[in-house]
């Protein structure tokens, strides 16, 4: 996702390519458990011990996204990033960088998402 108006990615936004990339206090997420949009929903409501009742949708994903950043920050590295969502109609890809995009936009606390796909 690219700025139209600078040219460049949105703050929130970060794609690396480094195996030794440590991001301190980041909620990591393998890329492998992501290829799917019920995979990361899991993997997401794993880690950031997200109510039962999140749902399967893009909106509930977002709802429970907010509440969690009401409480603070949130920094999400995604591990091997070339795997998320790549068993999703390549839409999918788009929609969860828009949610996270308007959250990190709107929300009270900072988000930021970590793309890292380790060098070769």
């Amino acid at each position: 996702m690219v700025d139209e108006d600078a040219g460049r990615m949105p703050d929130w936004l970060v794609v690396r390519r480094d195996a030794a990339l440590d991001v301190p206090g980041a909620v990591v997420l393998a890329g492998a458990t992501t290829r799917t949009r019920a995979g990361l929903f899991a993997a997401l409501a794993a880690v950031l011990a997200l109510p039962a009742y999140l749902g399967d949708t893009w909106d509930a994903l977002s709802d429970a996204l907010r509440d969690r950043l009401d409480a603070g920050p949130l920094t999400l590295l995604i591990t091997d990033a070339d795997q998320l969502l790549v068993d999703e109609p390549s839409d999918q890809y788009g929609l969860l960088l828009t949610v996270l995009g308007n959250l990190a936009a709107s929300a009270p606390n900072p988000l930021c998402l970590v793309l890292n796909e380790a060098a070769l």
